[in-house]
């Protein structure tokens, strides 16, 4: 019999597993009406976007859930805090890339028409992330949590939130511009980290050789996606194949196998927080 706890972050895996799935759906579907575009993140243009932000919104929530303890606590919690702004604030886009998206620009701009959508994601994002911090320093006071524990935790969200704050407030446009490509590269980059910490764990039980050779090749995959990523955005633009939208997809597929794997493998587990 399973307990409680243990099916609870058996379905948040799968569920964060079920997010890519339900991504790639959607921008299959928005394809037949708006082609195939540049990237997965300009489908934000299109009647895709609301399974998009609310797919990544419910990945920051349940990376939360699931943080567990020590270095991987740090790094899915930063994980957490950088999935809002990729929903949140949209990807710059080229001249006549995306069908009914007007930019005045010869090169990958920010839709101005889109600037009061980013400002009230941002405002809410800089208030809950304030609460969230908040609570946690009250429970940390109450001795609910232990604050030698979560001080990594706390201290990359104190960052994560500042620099938001004060990009957004002082440098919009920079921001406008960045914010976008900045998450999403961080966030693939801790899922790395994340993939080998999972393959080479300084406590606790050991991966079999199968499962540390599957996080290793997940750990590998995302190192040379997200250098081809950074490499290839600035020159995608009318290539005529959408090499940016490939590497993006095996981005998330790579996200999506680690989650299967690890679900795989922690599926018995009888303390399902220590990831």
């Amino acid at each position: 019999m399973s307990t409680s706890l243990e099916r609870t972050y058996r379905y948040l895996r799968i569920g964060i597993a079920g997010t890519v799935v339900a991504i790639f759906v959607a921008i299959a579907q928005a394809a037949t009406t708006y082609g195939w575009l540049t990237s997965v993140s300009d489908y934000f243009y299109t009647p895709a976007r609301d399974v998009f932000v609310g797919a990544l919104i419910a990945v920051s929530l349940a990376l939360f859930a699931l943080s567990g303890r020590g270095a991987e606590r740090a790094l899915l919690d930063a994980a957490a805090l950088f999935a809002p702004l990729i929903a949140l604030v949209p990807t710059t886009v080229s001249p006549d890339a995306v069908p009914g998206v007007v930019v005045d620009c010869t090169q990958r701009c920010f839709p101005p028409q889109y600037e009061a959508d980013a400002a009230n994601g941002v405002s809410v994002y800089l208030v809950l992330g304030a609460l969230v911090l908040l609570v946690a320093l009250v429970l940390a006071a109450l001795g609910q949590v232990s604050l030698t524990a979560v001080w990594p935790s706390l201290l990359v969200a104190v960052i994560v939130l500042a620099v938001t704050g004060l990009t957004w407030a002082f440098a919009r446009s920079a921001f406008l511009q960045q914010a976008h490509f900045v998450a999403t590269t961080a966030f693939f980059a801790l899922f790395a980290a994340v993939a080998v910490r999972n393959a080479f764990p300084r406590r606790g039980p050991q991966p079999t050789p199968v499962f540390r050779v599957l996080y290793t090749v997940i750990a590998v995959g995302l190192v040379l996606t997200l250098i081809a990523y950074v490499i290839l955005l600035p020159q995608a633009d009318g290539s005529g194949i959408p090499i940016v939208l490939i590497v993006e997809g095996i981005a998330l597929a790579l996200f999506f196998s680690f989650w299967v794997v690890q679900g795989v493998e922690k599926w018995d587990d009888p303390d399902p927080t220590l990831l």
